[in-house]
């Protein structure tokens, strides 16, 4: 309901995932009602039957890439929008049942991701211990819990949900590994601009025009808008047949952007619009900072030219 603050969230599950911590991120869900869901495709079909407000699921991550299922589900169905991002670090640690040693561990539960993830740690320090994959790192800390497994590979909340103890943190062989996490909703008005913003798209280009990419591109690179990400997919349509997805520095309610899309819109076989939101900037110090519009592509520009065009029309040279 457009301008209703959600109330009833759901996130990719089970309980005591990263889905789940990245969602404490959100304000609103402090006060509403989460519940998991058993895979994206399910937490994204309750907004559209109404069932939930919004579902929180995972975009991308530094490590592993895009997350190909729900790049594919927003593309497919009923129109869905991203409202917010939430950007987590992935901090795995290892726990188990208190009481515990590391020279008593012989098997560890673990999603296949954490494991990768936690390749050199668990070489290093529990090199004769088996690891077996569950379905989730939440799977791995109740796992854990029930005596199934020695100890588990999950995320902090995980092991706390679970009263499991901390063996060690922070194990991941990448510690400054993240997971962008997307909030989406129906449609309705987005978020108002704050000047610092991404705009997510999937575009279709026309498979049978020469250059159909580039002139998509170029509609961007024109108007001065930063593209930070780019990513295809298949469609299923055909092989050589793939969606793009784009997100874009700025907001729909920019003059620059807007133009963009109106470009896109004339050049694309299709644009999906998936959402404009603020964007969440996870390390500072990195210098990481709005892209400046180039000079003469500002929406101050845009607005001071189509003053000066309607002048020319009225007939005021002056």
């Amino acid at each position: 309901m457009p301008g209703t603050p959600p109330t009833r969230f759901v996130y990719l599950g089970p309980e005591g995932t990263f889905a789940e911590q990245a969602l404490h991120r959100v304000p609103a869900a402090e006060r509403g009602t989460r519940t998991p869901a058993r895979s994206v495709g399910e937490a994204l079909e309750s907004v559209r039957a109404g069932e939930a407000d919004a579902a929180l699921v995972p975009m991308e991550n530094s490590i592993g890439g895009a997350v190909g299922v729900t790049l594919d589900e927003l593309a497919e169905g009923e129109p869905l929008v991203i409202t917010r991002e939430v950007i987590l670090p992935v901090e795995f640690v290892l726990a188990a049942r208190p009481g515990t040693t590391p020279e008593g561990i012989r098997s560890v539960a673990a999603h296949p991701q954490a494991s990768t993830q936690c390749r050199n740690w668990l070489r290093a320090h529990l090199p004769d211990a088996v690891v077996v994959d569950v379905l989730s790192n939440g799977a791995a800390a109740a796992g854990a819990a029930a005596g199934e497994y020695d100890a588990a590979i999950c995320a902090p909340i995980g092991a706390s949900r679970h009263r499991l103890e901390l063996l060690a943190d922070k194990i991941a062989d990448h510690p400054d590994a993240v997971t962008r996490f997307a909030l989406v909703s129906r449609p309705g008005p987005p978020p108002p601009p704050t000047g610092d913003d991404v705009t997510s798209l999937a575009v279709y280009i026309a498979h049978d025009r020469v250059g159909a990419l580039l002139s998509v591109l170029m509609e961007l690179a024109v108007r001065g808008v930063n593209l930070t990400r780019i990513e295809s997919r298949p469609t299923g349509e055909a092989l050589g047949r793939y969606v793009f997805f784009l997100d874009c520095s700025g907001h729909v309610a920019d003059v620059r952007l807007g133009e963009a899309l109106q470009g896109l819109r004339r050049v694309c076989a299709d644009v999906r619009f998936l959402g404009s939101y603020p964007r969440h900037r996870w390390i500072p110090a990195t210098g990481d900072r709005p892209v400046p519009a180039p000079a003469g592509l500002s929406d101050a520009d845009y607005a001071d030219a189509s003053a000066w065009l309607a002048r020319l029309r009225s007939g005021d040279l002056t």
